[in-house]
Protein backbone atom coordinates (compact mmCIF):
# COMPACT_ATOMS: atom_id res chain seq x y z
CA UNK A 1 0.00 0.00 0.00
CA UNK A 2 1.09 3.67 -1.00
CA UNK A 3 2.06 5.92 1.39
CA UNK A 4 -0.89 8.47 -0.01
CA UNK A 5 -3.21 5.64 -0.01
CA UNK A 6 -2.62 4.61 3.57
CA UNK A 7 -3.05 7.78 4.90
CA UNK A 8 -6.81 7.71 3.49
CA UNK A 9 -8.94 7.94 6.35
CA UNK A 10 -12.52 7.62 4.35
CA UNK A 11 -14.59 4.48 4.78
CA UNK A 12 -14.09 2.29 1.26
CA UNK A 13 -17.83 1.42 -0.41
CA UNK A 14 -18.65 -2.16 -0.56
CA UNK A 15 -20.21 -2.45 -3.77
CA UNK A 16 -21.80 -5.34 -2.55
CA UNK A 17 -24.90 -3.13 -0.84
CA UNK A 18 -25.83 -0.11 -0.82
CA UNK A 19 -24.58 2.21 1.19
CA UNK A 20 -22.04 -0.05 2.92
CA UNK A 21 -18.37 0.70 3.76
CA UNK A 22 -15.37 -1.65 4.58
CA UNK A 23 -12.60 0.82 7.01
CA UNK A 24 -10.21 2.96 5.49
CA UNK A 25 -7.13 2.24 4.18
CA UNK A 26 -5.45 4.38 7.14
CA UNK A 27 -7.15 2.42 9.72
CA UNK A 28 -6.69 -1.07 8.43
CA UNK A 29 -2.76 0.27 8.42
CA UNK A 30 -3.44 0.89 12.13
CA UNK A 31 -5.35 -2.31 13.42
CA UNK A 32 -4.57 -4.82 11.25
CA UNK A 33 -1.04 -7.16 10.38
CA UNK A 34 0.19 -9.56 8.51
CA UNK A 35 0.72 -11.52 11.39
CA UNK A 36 -0.19 -11.74 14.88
CA UNK A 37 1.71 -12.11 18.18
CA UNK A 38 1.36 -15.64 18.49
CA UNK A 39 4.75 -17.07 19.19
CA UNK A 40 3.79 -21.11 19.83
CA UNK A 41 2.23 -22.93 22.51
CA UNK A 42 2.88 -25.95 24.27
CA UNK A 43 0.45 -28.60 25.74
CA UNK A 44 1.92 -31.17 26.91
CA UNK A 45 -0.63 -33.12 28.74
CA UNK A 46 -3.51 -32.07 25.99
CA UNK A 47 -7.25 -33.61 26.74
CA UNK A 48 -7.61 -36.87 24.67
CA UNK A 49 -10.39 -37.94 26.29
CA UNK A 50 -12.77 -37.41 23.51
CA UNK A 51 -15.94 -35.97 25.59
CA UNK A 52 -15.41 -32.77 26.42
CA UNK A 53 -15.69 -29.90 23.53
CA UNK A 54 -16.17 -25.89 23.12
CA UNK A 55 -19.80 -24.44 20.79
CA UNK A 56 -18.90 -21.32 19.61
CA UNK A 57 -21.54 -19.29 19.07
CA UNK A 58 -20.77 -17.18 15.52
CA UNK A 59 -22.38 -14.02 14.24
CA UNK A 60 -23.88 -14.75 10.79
CA UNK A 61 -24.96 -11.23 9.85
CA UNK A 62 -22.37 -9.40 7.74
CA UNK A 63 -23.73 -5.63 7.72
CA UNK A 64 -24.38 -3.49 10.50
CA UNK A 65 -26.65 -0.22 10.11
CA UNK A 66 -25.08 2.93 11.99
CA UNK A 67 -26.95 5.54 13.09
CA UNK A 68 -26.25 7.71 10.10
CA UNK A 69 -28.17 5.01 7.98
CA UNK A 70 -24.96 3.63 6.84
CA UNK A 71 -23.45 0.03 6.85
CA UNK A 72 -20.64 -1.17 8.58
CA UNK A 73 -19.49 -4.30 6.55
CA UNK A 74 -18.37 -6.11 8.99
CA UNK A 75 -18.83 -10.18 10.72
CA UNK A 76 -16.48 -11.99 13.22
CA UNK A 77 -13.07 -10.67 13.14
CA UNK A 78 -10.82 -13.63 12.16
CA UNK A 79 -7.70 -12.86 14.54
CA UNK A 80 -10.39 -12.81 17.36
CA UNK A 81 -12.24 -16.15 16.36
CA UNK A 82 -9.33 -18.54 14.95
CA UNK A 83 -6.27 -17.51 17.02
CA UNK A 84 -8.58 -18.63 20.61
CA UNK A 85 -9.75 -21.41 18.57
CA UNK A 86 -6.18 -22.72 17.26
CA UNK A 87 -4.76 -22.76 21.27
CA UNK A 88 -8.30 -24.30 22.43
CA UNK A 89 -8.06 -27.12 19.24
CA UNK A 90 -3.84 -27.97 20.23
CA UNK A 91 -5.28 -28.12 23.76
CA UNK A 92 -7.43 -31.08 22.43
CA UNK A 93 -11.23 -29.56 22.25
CA UNK A 94 -13.01 -29.96 19.09
CA UNK A 95 -14.79 -27.03 18.86
CA UNK A 96 -18.65 -26.86 17.18
CA UNK A 97 -19.55 -24.00 15.18
CA UNK A 98 -23.06 -23.02 15.67
CA UNK A 99 -24.78 -19.59 14.52
CA UNK A 100 -28.22 -18.79 15.30
CA UNK A 101 -30.07 -19.87 12.71
CA UNK A 102 -27.54 -21.95 10.83
CA UNK A 103 -26.65 -19.37 7.94
CA UNK A 104 -22.60 -19.55 7.16
CA UNK A 105 -20.27 -17.52 9.37
CA UNK A 106 -19.47 -13.94 8.44
CA UNK A 107 -15.66 -12.86 8.55
CA UNK A 108 -14.01 -9.68 8.32
CA UNK A 109 -11.73 -10.92 5.89
CA UNK A 110 -9.91 -7.46 5.20
CA UNK A 111 -8.63 -8.12 8.57
CA UNK A 112 -7.33 -11.76 8.45
CA UNK A 113 -3.66 -11.95 8.75
CA UNK A 114 -2.27 -13.62 5.55
CA UNK A 115 1.03 -14.88 6.77
CA UNK A 116 0.24 -15.98 10.29
CA UNK A 117 0.23 -19.85 9.71
CA UNK A 118 -1.21 -20.27 13.20
CA UNK A 119 -4.57 -18.53 12.14
CA UNK A 120 -4.14 -20.32 8.55
CA UNK A 121 -3.96 -23.68 9.83
CA UNK A 122 -7.12 -23.08 11.98
CA UNK A 123 -9.30 -21.26 9.38
CA UNK A 124 -8.80 -24.23 6.86
CA UNK A 125 -9.43 -26.98 9.70
CA UNK A 126 -12.89 -25.42 10.55
CA UNK A 127 -13.42 -23.42 7.00
CA UNK A 128 -16.10 -26.26 6.42
CA UNK A 129 -18.30 -25.89 9.82
CA UNK A 130 -17.91 -21.85 9.27
CA UNK A 131 -19.58 -22.37 5.83
CA UNK A 132 -22.00 -25.16 7.35
CA UNK A 133 -22.61 -24.21 11.24
CA UNK A 134 -24.81 -26.09 12.94
CA UNK A 135 -28.44 -24.51 13.92
CA UNK A 136 -28.19 -22.95 17.17
CA UNK A 137 -31.88 -23.05 17.71
CA UNK A 138 -31.06 -27.00 17.20
CA UNK A 139 -28.26 -27.44 19.61
CA UNK A 140 -29.72 -26.17 22.62
CA UNK A 141 -32.90 -28.22 22.61
CA UNK A 142 -30.32 -30.74 24.42
CA UNK A 143 -27.06 -28.83 25.63
CA UNK A 144 -26.27 -32.01 27.87
CA UNK A 145 -25.69 -33.87 24.59
CA UNK A 146 -23.08 -31.89 22.81
CA UNK A 147 -20.61 -32.66 26.25
CA UNK A 148 -19.72 -28.51 26.02
CA UNK A 149 -17.20 -27.60 28.61
CA UNK A 150 -17.23 -23.85 27.83
CA UNK A 151 -18.88 -21.48 25.43
CA UNK A 152 -16.68 -19.52 22.82
CA UNK A 153 -18.20 -15.71 21.54
CA UNK A 154 -15.49 -14.34 18.93
CA UNK A 155 -15.91 -10.66 18.75
CA UNK A 156 -15.69 -8.30 15.95
CA UNK A 157 -18.62 -5.86 15.60
CA UNK A 158 -21.11 -7.65 13.50
CA UNK A 159 -21.82 -9.75 17.01
CA UNK A 160 -23.91 -6.78 17.45
CA UNK A 161 -26.16 -7.47 14.62
CA UNK A 162 -28.11 -10.91 16.32
CA UNK A 163 -25.98 -12.65 19.17
CA UNK A 164 -27.20 -10.15 22.02
CA UNK A 165 -30.88 -10.48 20.31
CA UNK A 166 -31.36 -14.58 20.42
CA UNK A 167 -33.07 -16.19 22.87
CA UNK A 168 -31.11 -19.30 21.71
CA UNK A 169 -27.86 -17.26 22.89
CA UNK A 170 -29.70 -16.80 26.55
CA UNK A 171 -30.81 -20.61 26.51
CA UNK A 172 -27.56 -21.34 26.13
CA UNK A 173 -25.54 -18.95 28.69
CA UNK A 174 -28.60 -19.77 31.62
CA UNK A 175 -27.33 -23.74 30.90
CA UNK A 176 -23.48 -22.98 30.87
CA UNK A 177 -24.39 -20.79 34.15
CA UNK A 178 -26.03 -23.91 35.74
CA UNK A 179 -23.92 -26.56 34.82
CA UNK A 180 -21.03 -24.41 35.58
CA UNK A 181 -19.59 -24.54 31.83
CA UNK A 182 -17.05 -21.74 30.94
CA UNK A 183 -17.69 -18.64 28.79
CA UNK A 184 -15.27 -17.74 26.57
CA UNK A 185 -15.11 -13.88 24.86
CA UNK A 186 -13.44 -10.78 23.93
CA UNK A 187 -13.23 -7.29 21.78
CA UNK A 188 -17.08 -6.96 20.96
CA UNK A 189 -18.06 -10.32 22.13
CA UNK A 190 -18.75 -9.80 25.33
CA UNK A 191 -22.64 -8.14 23.63
CA UNK A 192 -23.72 -11.59 23.39
CA UNK A 193 -23.92 -11.70 27.50
CA UNK A 194 -26.75 -9.19 27.03
CA UNK A 195 -28.74 -12.19 25.42
CA UNK A 196 -28.87 -12.96 29.18
CA UNK A 197 -31.58 -10.27 29.68
CA UNK A 198 -33.79 -10.51 27.51
CA UNK A 199 -37.08 -10.75 29.15
CA UNK A 200 -35.27 -9.89 32.69
CA UNK A 201 -35.04 -7.69 35.45
CA UNK A 202 -32.32 -6.01 35.31
CA UNK A 203 -31.46 -6.88 39.08
CA UNK A 204 -31.08 -10.12 38.24
CA UNK A 205 -28.58 -9.94 35.42
CA UNK A 206 -26.98 -13.29 35.65
CA UNK A 207 -23.40 -11.43 34.95
CA UNK A 208 -24.51 -8.85 37.37
CA UNK A 209 -21.79 -8.04 39.55
CA UNK A 210 -18.85 -9.62 37.42
CA UNK A 211 -15.99 -8.03 36.40
CA UNK A 212 -14.92 -8.37 32.66
CA UNK A 213 -12.42 -6.82 29.51
CA UNK A 214 -14.42 -5.47 26.94
CA UNK A 215 -13.94 -3.25 23.82
CA UNK A 216 -13.89 0.13 25.16
CA UNK A 217 -16.67 2.48 23.90
CA UNK A 218 -14.88 5.82 23.94
CA UNK A 219 -12.96 3.94 20.76
CA UNK A 220 -16.34 3.70 19.02
CA UNK A 221 -17.67 6.79 19.80
CA UNK A 222 -14.04 8.49 18.84
CA UNK A 223 -11.13 7.17 17.25
CA UNK A 224 -13.08 4.44 15.35
CA UNK A 225 -14.55 7.02 13.72
CA UNK A 226 -12.03 9.98 13.02
CA UNK A 227 -9.87 7.24 11.18
CA UNK A 228 -12.86 5.97 9.36
CA UNK A 229 -12.43 2.26 10.87
CA UNK A 230 -16.75 2.39 11.36
CA UNK A 231 -18.37 4.76 9.01
CA UNK A 232 -20.77 6.65 11.48
CA UNK A 233 -22.00 6.54 15.33
CA UNK A 234 -22.46 2.92 16.74
CA UNK A 235 -26.12 2.22 16.92
CA UNK A 236 -25.66 1.18 20.32
CA UNK A 237 -22.71 0.87 22.56
CA UNK A 238 -21.32 -2.47 24.29
CA UNK A 239 -19.70 -1.45 27.70
CA UNK A 240 -22.65 1.04 27.98
CA UNK A 241 -25.56 -1.08 27.92
CA UNK A 242 -23.27 -4.04 29.86
CA UNK A 243 -22.34 -1.45 32.72
CA UNK A 244 -26.21 -0.56 33.07
CA UNK A 245 -26.92 -4.31 34.18
CA UNK A 246 -24.20 -4.35 36.88
CA UNK A 247 -20.96 -5.67 34.92
CA UNK A 248 -17.52 -3.98 36.21
CA UNK A 249 -15.72 -3.19 33.10
CA UNK A 250 -11.92 -3.05 34.46
CA UNK A 251 -10.28 -1.79 31.09
CA UNK A 252 -10.03 1.53 29.81
CA UNK A 253 -7.62 1.25 26.68
CA UNK A 254 -6.55 -2.25 24.58
CA UNK A 255 -3.55 -3.39 25.78
CA UNK A 256 -3.79 -7.12 25.41
CA UNK A 257 -5.62 -7.78 28.72
CA UNK A 258 -7.41 -10.75 29.90
CA UNK A 259 -9.33 -11.22 32.91
CA UNK A 260 -11.17 -14.89 34.24
CA UNK A 261 -13.65 -14.17 37.15
CA UNK A 262 -15.59 -17.28 37.94
CA UNK A 263 -16.24 -19.46 34.72
CA UNK A 264 -16.32 -16.26 32.69
CA UNK A 265 -13.12 -15.58 30.50
CA UNK A 266 -12.87 -11.97 28.46
CA UNK A 267 -10.24 -9.80 26.87
CA UNK A 268 -10.23 -6.46 25.56
CA UNK A 269 -9.31 -6.93 21.62
CA UNK A 270 -7.87 -8.32 19.36
CA UNK A 271 -4.44 -7.65 20.90
CA UNK A 272 -5.58 -10.24 23.76
CA UNK A 273 -6.33 -12.80 20.84
CA UNK A 274 -3.62 -14.54 22.24
CA UNK A 275 -3.16 -14.34 25.64
CA UNK A 276 -7.31 -15.57 25.93
CA UNK A 277 -6.77 -18.84 23.64
CA UNK A 278 -3.87 -19.50 26.15
CA UNK A 279 -6.14 -18.36 29.27
CA UNK A 280 -8.84 -20.98 27.70
CA UNK A 281 -6.67 -23.57 27.09
CA UNK A 282 -5.07 -23.66 30.24
CA UNK A 283 -8.12 -23.50 31.93
CA UNK A 284 -10.22 -26.01 30.27
CA UNK A 285 -7.29 -28.54 30.55
CA UNK A 286 -7.01 -27.52 34.56
CA UNK A 287 -11.23 -28.48 34.60
CA UNK A 288 -11.03 -31.98 33.14
CA UNK A 289 -7.86 -32.62 34.97
CA UNK A 290 -9.54 -31.36 38.07
CA UNK A 291 -12.56 -34.03 36.71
Amino acid sequence: MSNLASENRNPVPDVAEENAFFPSPYSLSKYTSSKTDFCGAHYPAPYKGGKWKVLMIACQERYLMMQNGKFFSTGNHPVEMLLPMHHMDLAGFNIDIATPSGDPVKLEMWAFPSEDEAVRVTYEKYRLQLKQPKKLTEVVKDLDAGNYIGIFIPGGHGVLNDIPFSEDVKKALYWANKNDRYVISLCHGPAGLLAASLGENKENFLYRGYEICVFPDMLDTGANIDIGYIPGQMPWLVGERLSALGVRIINSDITGKVHKDRRLLTGDSPLASNNLGRLAAETLLAEVAAQ
